[in-house]
């Protein structure tokens, strides 16, 4: 009988596998984050530049007050018109 034992490749147990699905999470998540935060400064610096005064937001904003009624129904037509389309 032979002592020696059999040299068999290492393969990671479930837990070193578990903790590197963990890290590949995390860092996936964090590329996300990243990415959805870069995204709202963009659209908040969109926002910003378009209500300075004449901007379309500063111009939409400008009819509104002056014509409620009036946005209102122009509101309710292109909402009509987008939910026909689908």
């Amino acid at each position: 009988m032979s002592s020696e034992t059999p040299e068999f490749p290492l393969q990671p147990t479930l837990g070193e596998r578990a903790i590197d699905t963990a890290t590949d999470v995390s860092r996936t998540i964090t590329e996300v984050s990243d990415g959805l935060r870069a995204a709202a400064d963009r659209l908040s610096d969109a926002i910003v530049t378009s209500r300075r005064p004449g901007g379309a937001l500063a111009t939409v904003s400008a009819v509104t007050r002056e014509a409620p009624l009036a946005s209102l129904f122009v509101a309710f037509l292109l909402g009509v018109a987008v939910a026909r389309r689908r």
